[in-house]
């Protein structure tokens, strides 16, 4: 090993859990999510050095900030260690690894727990799609009056693909549908159990009703109960770390290279900028292309699989021809290919994705990361993409306002 921020394992809770019905409060996550870390991982509390938490709306589902405080009462041993929280949306996990990397390559600390979070199961659909609504667009001026803003923007995102390339719905319904395939294989999966029928995924308004526009319910990713916690560190740590445990080198990953941008907030300010660009979202694909740089690589023909923000179909559609798997507006050959498929030429959302392994929020982007880990190392199981060794990430937050794009390879 020689510098760099590395990977060393990590954890998630059960996405298909509800932590309300279980009689949890958000600080019970924390600490349950902290304490199965520790134990996947063998590490011990007190040599964690940092902490890094992202969350969206904790004070909006629960009333409760200051989210830093809740790791410090999670375990004796974290009292004291310095805490921040990160918000991004969406993307909030991603930047809460970005600055606990950064902190890492600054030679600030050598160990550093990142943890996403986010409960949004103790309230109404209705009410949850609310609070999740304005917030991360601009509010009071996007969507006023509008039911569910986040299918609405998500529709137009389709209907722009329409516009300038053709969309064809089967293909958004085929995404749907291979990414809740992937889930069954996850045990954390949120909709692991859930069972369809061919109307399921068909513009059948019983079995799959629209909700906006050209967004239906299987279109969509889910409100979830999630958490997430990946330990980052610096070289001699990570090397000190797999010697005490007789770990060989490829059972560490590292963190290779990263992109993070931040477009004008509102979805039409992003599009009318995109007029005459070669992709909808020019700031998504320069992202993209800034992780791959960073870490050296040609392009996406240099990673074995990738996991990607759907939290609609139509942001992972968007997702297939941003990251180069397809040209512009092409997505659709990648996905009557097979290319995007377990066994395909570059597997999207093994793990069942948005739509299939769940959506909290602020977990979202460190779930990604500990994803990547396993893949790259060979840990994860029935979702395990064969001989994987490069793994990318895009976790987008609002309509791609916050973006983040990781590369996670195998430390040998």
């Amino acid at each position: 090993m020689t510098g760099g921020v590395y990977i060393l394992g990590g954890w998630q809770t059960d996405f298909a859990a509800n932590w309300a019905r279980e009689g949890m409060e958000i600080a019970d996550a924390v600490r349950l999510v902290v304490d199965g870390g520790l134990a996947a991982t063998g590490l011990e509390a007190r040599d964690i050095e940092t902490v890094h938490v992202g969350n969206f709306a904790a004070e909006l589902f629960c009333g409760q900030g200051h989210l830093g405080g809740l790791v410090a009462a999670a375990h004796p041993d974290l009292a004291g260690v310095p805490a921040a929280r990160h918000e991004g949306a969406c993307a909030s996990g991603s930047l809460a690894v970005l600055a606990a990397s950064a902190e890492i390559e600054a030679g600030r600390y050598g160990l550093a727990a990142v943890v996403g979070i986010e409960q949004m199961r103790n309230v109404p659909g209705d009410e949850a799609a609310r609070l999740i609504g304005g917030p991360a667009m601009w509010a009071g001026h996007e969507c006023p009056g509008v039911r569910f803003p986040w299918p609405h923007i998500f529709s137009l995102l389709g209907d722009e693909y329409e516009q300038r390339y053709g969309l064809d719905p089967r293909h958004l319904a085929r995404i749907a549908e291979i990414n809740f395939s992937n889930a069954r294989r996850n045990p954390n999966a949120q909709t692991r159990r859930w069972t369809f029928t061919p109307q399921s995924f068909a513009a059948d308004d019983a079995a799959n009703p629209v909700i906006d526009g050209r967004i239906r319910k299987q279109d969509c990713g889910q409100i979830t109960d999630g958490a997430a916690i990946v330990f980052l560190a610096s070289a001699p740590v990570a090397r000190a770390y797999a010697a005490r445990r007789g770990l060989p080198p490829g059972r560490l990953a590292r963190l290779r290279g990263w992109g993070h941008r931040t477009a004008p907030i509102t979805y039409h300010a992003k599009i009318e900028a995109s007029r005459g660009e070669r992709y909808v979202f020019p700031w998504v694909r320069a992202t993209i292309e800034d992780a791959f740089r960073r870490a050296g690589l040609p392009g996406v023909e240099a990673v074995d699989g990738i996991e990607t923000h759907d939290c609609f179909t139509t942001t992972e559609y968007m997702a297939i021809d941003h990251f180069g798997i397809t040209a512009p507006g092409e997505s659709w050959r990648a996905i009557e290919s097979g290319d995007i498929e377990p066994g395909g030429r570059i597997p999207v959302n093994p793990s069942g994705g948005l739509i299939g392994l769940g959506h909290p929020v602020g977990a979202t982007g460190v779930r990604m990361a500990l994803d990547c880990w396993k893949q790259v190392t060979g840990q994860a199981g029935d979702c395990q993409v064969e001989g994987a060794r490069r793994f990318a990430t895009l976790n987008v937050g609002g309509s791609a306002t916050t973006t983040v794009s990781l590369v996670v390879d195998r430390a040998d």
